[in-house]
């Protein structure tokens, strides 16, 4: 979980999360509206259960929830969104998959494209990183906000049906496979725990340490990836020691 849990703490620890919240909403939008496309009644569609349920977790308004799902089924206009992925190698040899939505193909592999050599990545073909990733549902409990120890989080979370657990500086973390990531969400929320990241997502299998300069260039790649406002996700396998964030954290 390395990869994917030291960028999200990175994010939530310099408030990167806060000042992105309008685009966050954009493409959580699109999310719901591309899933909405198979039906609009989220308790027979689960892609479209599940974008929502990312969305609230994010705490996004019902009413851009509902105006996703109308664009989606067609009772509003909107765009003609697809879905592409796109993999590649950051600094280091850091292994890289996107997730976007874009109603534009060309222009969006052209600018992720410009953005790997710009940052000092290098976009790769299909399939060249996939294996390395493991799709996996994934609760996140802040520390600071919940009033359960980590021995009661991870006795509730493996009662609950989940597949593994993490204890984390700044928040606990809930394994599950994808298939029975609702059902565990929903059995935790039932006994009292609210989540900061409720998401189906990609986890990587290894990881890559990063040091020295590798550092700030990679999680300037992240940041540049995450900016784009088609790509809706950004995965990598990188691992740091605590000190090389610290000394990323004074120098940014």
């Amino acid at each position: 979980m390395a990869g994917h849990s030291k960028w999200k703490n990175i994010q939530h620890r310099k408030g990167r999360q806060d000042a992105l919240r309008g685009k966050i909403f954009a493409k959580l939008s699109r999310e719901i509206t591309v899933a909405a496309r198979d039906g609009g009644d989220p308790d027979t569609n689960q892609k479209l259960r599940l974008a929502i349920s990312k969305a609230r977790s994010q705490n996004m308004p019902n009413e851009n929830i509902e105006r996703a799902i109308k664009k989606g089924t067609g009772e509003e206009g909107g765009s003609h969104y697809e879905s592409v992925t796109y993999e590649g190698y950051g600094p280091g040899g850091a292994a890289v998959m996107i997730e976007a939505l874009t109603d534009n193909r060309n222009r969006t592999a052209a600018d992720v494209r410009h953005i790997f050599n710009k940052r000092n990545g290098n976009l790769g073909e299909a399939g060249c990183v996939a294996w390395m990733f493991e799709r996996k549902g994934l609760l996140r409990i802040d520390r600071h906000s919940t009033k359960f120890e980590e021995d009661d989080v991870m006795m509730e979370a493996l009662e609950a049906g989940a597949e593994d657990f993490e204890a984390l500086d700044e928040s606990f973390e809930v394994l599950t496979s994808p298939d029975t990531f609702e059902d565990v969400k929903n059995a935790l929320e039932e006994r009292g725990f609210r989540f900061s990241t409720a998401e189906v997502t990609m986890l990587p299998s290894n990881t890559v340490d990063l040091t020295g300069e590798d550092v700030p260039k990679m999680l300037a790649l992240m940041e540049s990836l995450e900016d784009h406002d088609d790509v809706q996700n950004v995965y990598a396998n990188f691992d740091m020691d605590d000190r090389e964030l610290e000394n990323y954290d004074r120098s940014s």
